[in-house]
């Protein structure tokens, strides 16, 4: 028996060991463009910086291939929480490599939170001046968006079956949302095909830019933080720093469809654009996305004497979607809105986009199904003898989903408040602790106060940082993935299979 379960460890082991040798190669791959900006603009630091990380990856990835050769092994579910929660943590570990050896980011703790606000799509920055630091490490900290907002394990689960290694395992513990609905008959050609979408949505974004006056370089970085989701933007006025109404709207528009489930948009073609509003989540999305907006802007309106209505409603939809699909752009410094303005939107960092996009938060669906919850309590409160089945797209909902569900939530509450505490520890006032351990776990990126639009989070020392670090991989691998992890039952092969 004792033979028996250390042969499965090996395997395991090795099985694991596998897939992160190609997410080293993947990552070291992906650092050959940023290392060919640097060499145009000659920055001899970041030319080093890369060459040395993508030889470490390339090289370690190959002999990681080379010597752990596919086993009979089949994985099962606990280990693809394992084997996504370390591709995660050792993605943002490599991602941090160039900013610390090119020496624009030093310190660990400030690296490592760049890198995992890249990869987890947060866009949360300690950087106090990104206009100083090189065009390929700019390059790079926006790339790392486009990596993670699809997901680093669902596109190299497109990639794995070639390698003896089942891919469906890994991408249930990866991908985000409550539905994990397949669009093809097998999982890596469905992440492909949300892939060819992604690809096509960065293309006509990136296109479209550059016909607004954008050069190549700033509509490929401010395309990959849209469709990402991500936010981190190459100026410190963030996309206001265009002042370019053209430019506002496409990123407005790119960032409000980025955030809508992508295996809708795979089905167009074969039911139609219509089939997308057809889809009880995005219409749920897309009230909440006008509603809010609108209120903001005839409050601001009314607040600011009656003056500039279009800019108010501009600002109001650019910065309501920016918050709701967690990207975290700006075009305005929204801390400056009045009380009521700022409640809505930091409401909004609790819903979050659509089910199986690059958004983070709780998602809509769950928001959805919980208010369907409330109202059905409500219901049987009047009418207790009422049969009030909770449904979505016309199918019903059993009762262990709805219980999952809650169970989301809460957990989602009880990780944020925990959150809220433990950055509370540096001393600072209660809504900058509070917004960004909810901007941190939402993957939202900017907060209020002291970490709002026009401010960072280099005032965090290193714990915080870590915390805020580790809130932002939890909160983009959907709580359970992660937390799993610190169970007993987890680690006991005799209980958990």
């Amino acid at each position: 028996m004792i033979f028996q379960k250390g042969h499965i460890m090996f395997h395991k082991i090795g099985t694991v060991l596998k897939l992160e040798g190609v997410m080293m190669l993947v990552l070291g791959f992906s650092m050959i463009i940023p290392l060919l900006i640097a060499i145009l603009n000659n920055e001899s630091d970041a030319s080093f910086a890369f060459g040395i990380v993508i030889a470490v990856c390339i090289i370690g990835g190959i002999m990681i291939y080379r010597f752990c050769q596919p086993f009979s092994y089949k994985l099962k579910g606990r280990d693809g929480f394992f084997i996504v929660s370390l591709s995660w943590f050792s993605a943002s570990l490599i991602g941090s490599a160039p900013f610390i050896i090119s020496g624009e980011i030093p310190d660990f703790f400030d690296a490592f939170f760049e890198a995992s606000s890249g990869f987890t799509t947060t866009g949360a920055s300690i950087l106090t001046d990104v206009e100083v630091l090189p065009r390929s490490i700019l390059f790079w900290r926006s790339f790392t968006h486009w990596l993670g907002g699809m997901g680093i394990i669902v596109f190299i689960t497109a990639l794995i079956p070639a390698f003896g290694i089942n891919g469906q395992i890994v991408a249930n513990a990866e991908t985000t949302g409550p539905t994990k609905s397949k669009i093809l008959a097998k999982f890596s050609d469905n992440s492909k095909g949300v892939y060819y979408v992604y690809i096509l949505m960065t293309g006509a974004e990136t296109v479209l830019l550059m016909l607004g006056g954008l050069p190549l370089y700033d509509s490929l970085v401010h395309t990959f933080g849209t469709v990402g989701t991500g936010g981190m933007s190459i100026y410190n006025a963030s996309i206001g720093h265009y002042n370019n109404i053209y430019v506002e709207i496409i990123i407005a528009i790119f960032m409000f469809l980025a955030a809508i489930n992508f295996n809708l948009f795979y089905m167009i073609k074969k039911q139609g654009v219509l089939q997308v509003f057809r889809d009880e989540e995005t219409k749920f999305y897309t009230s909440v996305t006008i509603g809010a907006s609108l209120l903001i802007a005839a409050y601001n309106f009314i607040f600011d004497s009656f003056r500039d209505l279009g800019e108010k409603i501009l600002d109001a939809f650019f910065q309501v979607i920016s918050i709701l699909t967690t990207t975290g752009y700006a075009t305005y410094d929204y801390d400056i809105w009045p009380a009521f303005s700022k409640m809505i939107l930091l409401s909004l960092f609790f819903i979050g986009g659509c089910s199986s996009s690059t958004a983070g938060g709780v998602k809509c669906v769950r928001i959805l199904v919980g208010l369907k919850i409330v109202r059905r309590s409500i219901s049987l409160k009047i009418h207790p003898s009422r049969i009030t089945p909770i449904t979505l797209n016309d199918s019903e909902i059993n009762s262990n989903t709805a219980i999952k569900i809650s169970n989301f939530i809460f957990t989602y509450l009880f990780v944020f408040f925990a959150g809220v505490m433990l950055i509370s520890l540096n001393g600072f006032d209660f809504i900058t602790n509070l917004s960004a351990a909810a901007s941190c776990l939402g993957n939202i990126g900017p907060g209020f106060n002291l970490v709002g639009p026009t401010m960072n989070y280099s005032l965090f020392s290193w714990f915080s940082k870590f915390v805020c670090s580790m809130l932002m991989i939890i909160g983009r691998l959907e709580l359970y993935t992660v937390m799993v992890l610190f169970s007993k039952y987890y680690w006991n092969p005799n209980r958990v299979r």
